[in-house]
């Protein structure tokens, strides 16, 4: 077995084989450690880096085998952690030369879930400064590129967590989704992330609980895997108040088989979802695909739901909560920051309780109107991204066929849209374009029903295919 095989082994395959004894936990990292030295250099996705520490914590795993201690679904299995996320003792920049030296005193709670599951972390991945847009670069550790063409963007703003994965640095990996932060990295960068509903993943130390809008959650190169971690990240915690009280056990696919007949299980299709500008190149891969959800039994109907108001919703939403967690650091580091957080942060900043009251009304019409759609049909599929990578050197997207965007936030409605609504989400790989770049398609389900996106997302996986292509930079 090569040092590639282990590093590509899917993490239910690399967790199977530890506990058998198959390979040891030492023998895991050191293959992990081996690739992140010959091929973060290229890519720029971990940025901060602690193999010693990691591979001490892989000696300890083994020794816990040894012993036949209980251990957790995760163990052995090598992550890295997205910069936005509170690690104790390890530095944490939040993308941002505010936080350039910054070391929280205390893990995160997915963080402290992921080590009680026996995952090892290996350092941290990298985002744009506080997470803010889909194009992953700051000042403080620069950019991160595409594996697949190294002039193209990877996507964000867990950036840095797709890369690494799509590389086999990592066999799991974390982040975070507001806009479409663990979506369309995933789309770019031909893995699986997975935004689910808010409360699945309880959040923690977190200024605002209370908030209905960003989540966290899985990130990996199979759904397999991916259910796999969100069964040690998932499950009620009395330090979020919005934590849902199922057991996150019950999404590991080693016990819950996400095997599913999807015979006249109704989805509605849409690929601009009613008007957005999509790129032609997106259109043509996602419609090559389409017939494979009849193959698998499903009964498509073309449409969506009424989606009025929901970039009204998100972005003022968005704006508000920037407004309330920033703003006193714009007042002392406003040279600190980059342009388009300023105009997020002062855009929230000029909202009025009415116009923030008006959108949490329109957001739960929003709600009800898909609610209803989806009482008829059980899933929706749409495009992830509305674009293609596009040229790493360029913040953001100001163009979509041919239509003027008039932030650095509105190319990403297709995920942001989704967002609003509350529903989860999941991004898997459908295909490339002509150029051989990544192209996903996202599977949106019912409300709070992470599982049943599962198995479709897995059944779709199983029927293509296309996640065993790996980028050339990786081998």
């Amino acid at each position: 077995m090569t040092t590639t095989d282990i590093n590509f082994m899917t993490a239910v395959d690399l967790s199977q084989r530890i506990r058998s004894g198959d390979l040891s936990c030492v023998e895991v990292m050191q293959a992990h450690i081996a690739q992140i030295d010959r091929v973060n250099p290229q890519v720029n996705a971990i940025v901060t880096y602690h193999p010693d520490t990691a591979l001490e914590g892989a000696k300890a795993a083994d020794d816990a085998l040894s012993r036949g201690d209980d251990v957790g679904v995760l163990h052995g299995l090598p992550v890295a952690h997205k910069d936005l996320v509170d690690t104790a003792g390890v530095r944490t920049t939040y993308g941002s030369p505010i936080y350039a030296d910054h070391i929280p005193e205390q893990d995160a709670l997915m963080v402290e879930r992921l080590k009680q599951a026996g995952a090892i972390s290996v350092g941290k991945t990298n985002t744009p400064e506080f997470g803010a847009g889909s194009q992953t670069f700051n000042e403080v550790f620069g950019v991160t590129l595409n594996p697949y063409d190294l002039t193209k963007t990877c996507g964000g703003s867990s950036g840095g967590a797709a890369v690494a994965l799509s590389c086999g640095m990592v066999a799991i990996a974390d982040g975070s989704d507001l806009g479409g932060s663990l979506r369309n990295p995933s789309n770019f960068c031909n893995i699986v992330g997975f935004r689910t509903s808010v409360g699945r993943v309880p959040v923690w130390p977190s200024a605002m609980p209370w908030t209905l809008l960003s989540v966290q959650g899985p990130m990996a190169r199979t759904v397999q895997d991916t259910a796999l971690m969100l069964s040690a990240i998932a499950g009620p915690d009395a330090r979020c108040p919005v934590a849902l009280t199922d057991e996150g056990d019950s999404f590991n696919p080693l016990t819950h088989s996400l095997e599913r007949d999807f015979e006249g299980v109704r989805i509605a299709w849409s690929g601009d979802m009613d008007g957005l500008p999509v790129d032609p190149r997106i259109l043509t891969v996602i419609e090559s695909q389409r017939g494979v959800f009849g193959e698998l039994g499903c009964d498509i109907d073309e449409g969506c739901p009424d989606f009025r108001d929901a970039n009204e919703v998100f972005m003022t939403m968005r704006a508000a909560s920037m407004a309330a967690s920033r703003a006193e650091l714009l007042r002392t580091y406003r040279d600190q920051m980059k342009d388009t957080v300023i105009w997020n942060i002062e855009q929230g900043m000029k909202l009025t309780a009415a116009e923030i009251g008006a959108a949490e009304i329109k957001r739960a019409a929003l709600y009800e109107r898909v609610r209803k759609f989806m009482e008829t049909y059980e899933f929706m599929v749409f495009p992830v991204s509305q674009h293609p990578p596009f040229d790493v050197t360029q913040p953001y997207l100001t163009e979509v066929a041919g239509v003027q965007m008039d932030t650095y936030i509105d190319w990403m409605r297709s995920c942001y849209y989704i967002t609003a609504t509350g529903h989860p989400a999941i991004s898997v790989p459908c295909g490339f374009t002509d150029e051989g770049l990544p192209v996903g398609v996202q599977i949106v389900g019912r409300h709070q029903n992470e599982f049943a996106v599962l198995q479709l997302a897995y059944a779709f996986q199983q029927a293509t295919g296309f996640w065993k292509q790996r980028p050339e930079v990786a081998e």
